[in-house]
């Protein structure tokens, strides 16, 4: 891999892989809770992005394409047979375009409040300035959490680990997504994707909203599925990570064909 390795975690021996990537601002530790609710066994593998938490010391760039072919890494180093891209928000992004080059093995695409290949017309320049500020501090971050990534509260715990995966980012990572990635438009990428797409949103998600989900993704992803959460924000694996193991397992049991 480009500059050395990301920080890496595997999980169960048995069973489709389901290979998770985190939001911009996340981390492994995001899908801490998720993992709690699916069965022990499960193979998962899931790795902090390049510049961010474990990854932070990776040298750039740190654009989408650069993202992508780093999880196409991890699946080739990591993953033995089939597996499922389950994407958060930027991570979402990421997936979609690893799902466009249609790597082997890949049995689906499990999209949890993701940004979308067509950026919406409320993806300002000054939007994306504003955006690029949400980790400056810890104060920021704190505001981002309560205002605008959740709708619920967290514990204390999972709060504490969100605060402290948004400050794991040099400048240069913590200021890609916001300035160009979030703006980047994929819809020719995502066009190729062949693999089952599913799709899940929160119903109080004032960063990716369903309905931004419905215009801007869905018709760029042939079968793509969508369902929402309700009474939940954007950070859906922390606010409701027994809904997101729910649903991907019926996901991945749906493939399994079980």
């Amino acid at each position: 891999m480009s500059g050395g390795s990301v920080d890496v975690r595997i999980g169960g021996r048995s069973g489709t892989a389901l290979v998770f990537v985190h939001y911009w601002g996340g981390s492994a530790d995001t899908w801490n809770d998720v993992l709690a609710h699916l069965p022990s066994e499960q193979r998962t593998v899931r790795f902090d992005q390049r510049g961010w938490g474990g990854s932070r010391a990776l040298p750039g760039p740190y654009h989408l394409e650069q993202l992508a072919d780093d999880l196409t890494r991890v699946v080739d180093v990591c993953v033995p047979g089939p597996f499922v891209l389950v994407g958060h928000s930027m991570g979402g992004k990421v997936s979609q375009l690893v799902a466009g080059r249609r790597p082997a093995g890949l049995s689906g695409v499990f999209l949890v409040a993701p940004a979308p290949p067509q950026p919406p017309a409320t993806v300002t320049e000054e939007y994306r300035r504003g955006l690029s500020h949400a980790y400056d501090s810890p104060e920021t971050v704190r505001h981002a959490l309560d205002h605008v990534l959740t709708a619920t509260p967290l514990s204390e715990t999972v709060r504490a680990t969100a605060e402290r995966d948004s400050l794991a980012a040099g400048c240069a990572a913590r200021q890609e997504w916001p300035l160009r990635g979030i703006a980047q438009d994929i819809t020719r990428t995502v066009h190729g994707i062949a693999a089952p797409v599913t799709v899940l949103a929160a119903e109080n998600d004032v960063v990716e909203p369903p309905s931004v989900v419905r215009q801007h993704l869905l018709p760029h992803i042939p079968g793509a599925t969508l369902t929402t959460v309700p009474a939940v924000g954007h950070l859906l694996p922390l606010e409701a990570p027994g809904a997101v193991a729910k649903a991907l397992g019926e996901f991945v049991a749906i493939l399994d064909g079980t």
